[in-house]
């Protein structure tokens, strides 16, 4: 009898996980099956070092398996310098169900879901993503006590997407501070690219601050209803990215800023709630750096969600969840002060803050 050996040079080569360009040393990932109620899901478990991994659960009809992976693995990661950054005693985790919302969400496959989650013994706890509601995490709760975003009415923090909404607003505040000398947003224009329940209310708070809100998204319906809600006007242009804007507040899927978009914009200011916007941060935030477009990192700006639902472990109130959302204001003006000293592009300034955040906790746990 014999035994393979693979040594680590060949272990890095191995695909479509170890070798994938996301991975970024993961430390676990569950493919979760079942057949009886056609749950298809990937949890991606990024890192546990602050504390265990929280992050919401996204339900998306993705073209491939290969590409529900990929958005997993990006998500998680993201999730992990977001807690960092947001000084959470928290991990980065991630999940995705591949699937229609609309037509294949059930009650009985998100009870399943959560029962994969259970099975995980708190590494990973879950919340509300995109093509989830504050009700199916109640469903989830059923099943197991390792999720967060419940409804307030049976002790939890409810839906986080206002709150996530308002951090996106104090982060492009203070990026319009940074660029133009003062955060006021009056008569600013601003492309509003997705409204869903975070870009809704992002739309709402820029309203009410008198900017000149344009809203775009793929939903007709969703298109009408905000536009006639908030007296906003609706693009129907061919390519959002070439149009004369102060800012761009991309609020759908991640990756809108690419190797395609990114010598068409003319935006001043880059703040959104999408995560990964940059779809090769290494390649993009120092093209957006020549060009002299702030970016106002994702993972800081929308951490309103995950102050929000960590509520419900912490036990802290309303008004605490204000008080550390509204910070976000702060950090967002000393990230992009701290870029600008140290030659670095806004991006790599987060990422440094967060990723060494995460090195000292891991060194502390070494002694």
């Amino acid at each position: 009898m014999t035994t393979d050996v693979i040594n680590s040079s060949e272990i890095k080569n191995l695909a479509p996980i170890f070798g994938h360009t996301s991975f970024d040393n993961h430390e676990q990932i569950v493919f979760c099956n079942d057949k009886d109620t056609g749950l298809k899901a990937i949890i991606g478990i990024h890192n546990t070092v602050l504390g265990p991994a929280l992050g919401g659960t996204r339900m998306w009809n993705y073209n491939t398996e290969a590409e529900a992976l990929k958005d997993v693995l990006r998500l998680s990661r993201g999730m992990s310098f977001k807690s960092a950054i947001t000084d959470l005693n928290l991990g980065g985790g991630k999940a995705v169900i591949i699937g229609d919302a609309k037509t294949q969400k059930t009650p009985a496959l998100m009870k399943r879901f959560g029962e994969f989650v259970h099975s995980l013994s708190g590494k990973y706890i879950t919340a509300e993503d995109i093509g989830m509601e504050t009700s199916d995490m109640d469903l989830v709760r059923e099943v197991t006590p390792y999720v967060t975003g419940i409804s307030e009415d049976k002790g939890g923090a409810g839906n986080p997407s206002p709150i996530t909404a308002y951090g996106v607003f104090m982060g492009m505040k203070a990026a319009a501070k940074y660029k133009f000398g003062n955060d006021k947003l009056e008569n600013k224009k601003i492309y509003v690219q997705g409204i869903g329940h975070v870009g809704e209310s992002l739309v709402e708070h820029l309203t009410n601050e008198g900017a000149k809100v344009i809203i775009a998204d793929i939903n007709e319906e969703r298109l009408q209803a905000v536009s006639k809600k908030y007296n906003a006007e609706i693009y129907r242009g061919s390519n959002l990215y070439a149009e004369e804007m102060d800012i761009y507040a991309p609020c759908a899927l991640g990756a809108t800023v690419n190797n395609e978009t990114v010598g068409m914009l003319k935006a001043k200011i880059i703040a959104g709630a999408a995560n990964n916007q940059l779809e090769k941060e290494h390649i993009q935030g120092p093209l957006l750096q020549q060009r002299g477009i702030v970016y106002a990192p994702d993972f800081l700006i929308n951490a309103g969600g995950i102050i929000n639902v960590y509520a419900e472990l912490e036990g802290y109130g309303k008004p605490e969840i204000i008080r550390k959302t509204e910070n976000i204001y702060n950090t967002t003006l000393e990230i992009l002060t701290n870029a600008e000293a140290n030659g670095v592009t806004t991006n790599e300034a987060a990422l440094n803050i967060a990723k060494n955040k995460i090195e000292t906790r891991k060194k502390e746990h070494s002694k």
